[in-house]
């Protein structure tokens, strides 16, 4: 599985505005749902709060990956955001948060969901990817780096 096939270009979220961790997660919902129709914004907050509250997706190094698998989608779905700034998202390093990489699949997607998960881990444990990823001026060159980094993979 590659990540720019479940990545709209849209979905690209080069500045985050939320300096907390529901207001990151609401404003990835929010773009989502402007993309994807079926997506209902309070469910899959709901969804995504729970998932929160067994423990943050915060994995360290910057980079935060909130998943969760819902009903009303029937294809992986997957949002990227980027705050500048950082922000404190409960991380297991207790390091700012930066990179996000939201994730929504199908509830009966266990295969697909976990190959999703260690694609992107995978990526966004090279220093230099991440470093790259902080540089970038734009949703376009994030979405490039993405696609050189899965050339590379």
């Amino acid at each position: 599985m590659k990540i720019l096939d479940i990545l709209d270009k849209r979905l690209i979220l080069p500045e985050i505005a939320s300096r907390t961790k529901e207001g990151v997660l609401r404003e990835m919902v929010h773009s989502l749902a402007q993309v994807e129709k079926q997506v209902h914004e309070d469910r899959l907050m709901e969804i995504l709060l729970e998932r929160e509250s067994l423990g943050s997706t915060g994995i360290g190094e910057g980079v935060a990956i909130p998943h969760g698998k819902s009903k009303e989608v029937n294809k992986i779905l997957a949002s990227f955001g980027r705050s500048l700034p950082g922000m404190d998202f409960q991380s297991l390093d207790g390091k700012p948060t930066h990179l996000f990489f939201l994730l929504i699949a199908p509830e009966n997607s266990a295969g697909m969901h976990l190959k999703a998960l260690a694609q992107i881990s995978r990526l966004m444990k090279d220093p230099a990817f991440r470093k790259r990823l902080m540089e970038a001026r734009s949703a376009e060159e994030i979405h490039s780096i993405f696609s050189e980094g899965e050339e590379k993979a």
